[in-house]
């Protein structure tokens, strides 16, 4: 980070501003060349060619948002493209903060399921940016839609059980983050990618930070400056799937807030991603919002709090089979309104994906009564291949030799 972004940054600075109130403008860098000489040939000869041109060159918007935009960059020193997240020009202080929040967030957490941060810098306009690896592939936002539509391609590339894979990958991304002491709070499909070999990706730490005591919650945040409380606005059912609110220092988008972020604490702790976890995974098996239907800001914050999806739900959509009711049942204990009654930890829920993957079902009603004994009979197989074998053996001639007495008897 060059020395004119930690200047601006500097938390003495920051914490004798007011809240919101737009901090120094940062000092315009010079435009950035490549470094990496061209080679030309000349025959046998190989000349080095300093270099002459930018080098990070704009091709086209990826996102646009209210922390900034996105856009897609080519490097011309390592020859590859990449994404570039940089804020509008004249943020306010509150903007900043959260933007190097991210970074340095980000910057902490190192795993294959988390989008990786290159480098950090200023523009010639003044703008901080971030550059970042560029993701291919679809969000699941975009593969529920399709899902929902019934696209045959997609179904068929993502059935149940490569959805469970799906799941495992957010979960061991945001495991991760909380073993660090770090929480999401905007966990939703569109803050996933899924790229084209299966690849999961988190996306969009904007929001995360490090899980807060209560003590540490009536305290100025980690810059020194206090978190104000902003009305929440009223805006249709569309715009509040991704409408980011502030109710105190708690952030989020409302149809995927856990009970208590919509109430607006400030002790939020990694089972508050649990329930956000629970309704993206909920929304990915059965390809409807657990509060669809709601038609006002103020009805989803209510039915965050009221609203729990029944686990015996069997139609699920018209385009797809019953979701396996171990699954409806995995994501229940996720959406209790009582942070104390659901998984206490994203690890738990690995656990019990996992175990569940291995055939290792709980009872919870008759279908998973079923399974249970299916899977404990074939279990019993892989186990005992030899005594079934001549048990079955044994059992088909017992059954062949009632026959054949039975129609001797009746020839007879």
């Amino acid at each position: 980070m060059t020395d004119t972004v930690r200047y601006a940054l500097d938390a003495t600075v920051l914490s004798q501003k007011s809240p919101g109130e737009a901090p120094p403008a940062p000092a315009a860098t010079t435009r950035r060349n490549t470094v990496l000489p061209r080679v030309e040939w000349k025959g046998d000869r190989a000349d080095l060619v300093p270099p002459q041109r930018e080098r990070f060159e704009e091709m086209r918007p990826l996102g646009q948002g209210g922390m900034g935009e996105v856009v897609l960059l080519k490097d011309h020193d390592i020859e590859r493209l990449v994404a570039l997240k940089r804020l509008p020009e004249g943020a306010d202080l509150d903007r900043v903060l959260r933007f190097v929040e991210e970074i340095r967030t980000v910057g902490q957490l190192d795993h294959p399921n988390i989008v990786p941060v290159h480098d950090v810098g200023i523009d010639e306009r003044g703008r901080y940016f971030f550059v970042m690896k560029h993701l291919h592939g679809d969000t699941l936002e975009s593969i529920i839609a399709k899902l929902r539509r019934g696209d045959k391609a997609t179904h068929e590339r993502f059935g149940f059980r490569a959805r469970v894979q799906i799941c495992l990958g957010v979960l061991n991304a945001v495991a991760y983050a909380h073993r660090k002491g770090i929480i999401h709070r905007d966990l939703k499909p569109a803050n996933i990618m899924v790229g084209p070999f299966g690849e999961v990706t988190v996306m969009d730490w904007g929001l995360a930070r490090p899980v807060r005591t209560a003590a540490q919650a009536q305290a100025p945040d980690s810059q020194g400056v206090a978190m104000r409380i902003h009305p929440v606005p009223a805006v249709s059912p569309r715009e509040a799937v991704s409408l980011r609110t502030q109710v105190g220092s708690v952030i989020g988008t409302p149809l995927y807030m856990s009970p208590e972020q919509a109430r607006g604490e400030d002790t939020l702790d990694a089972r508050s991603d649990v329930y956000s976890l629970a309704v993206l995974f909920h929304e990915l098996l059965f390809l409807r919002h657990y509060l669809e239907g709601r038609e006002s800001l103020a009805e989803i914050l209510d039915g965050v709090q009221q609203v729990k999806p029944a686990v015996d739900a069997l139609q699920s959509n018209p385009h797809q089979s019953h979701v396996p009711a171990e699954l409806s049942w995995f994501v229940s204990r996720g959406f209790q309104k009582d942070a104390e009654k659901r998984y206490q930890s994203v690890e738990e829920m690995i656990e019990a994906l996992q175990s569940m993957m291995d055939g290792h079902i709980v009872v919870q009603c008759q279908r998973t009564m079923l399974k249970r004994g299916l899977h404990e009979l074939l279990r019993f197989v892989d186990r005992n291949p030899v005594a079934v074998i001549v048990g079955s053996t044994f059992g088909s001639l017992a059954v062949l030799g009632s026959i054949a007495y039975t129609l001797m008897s009746l020839l007879g």
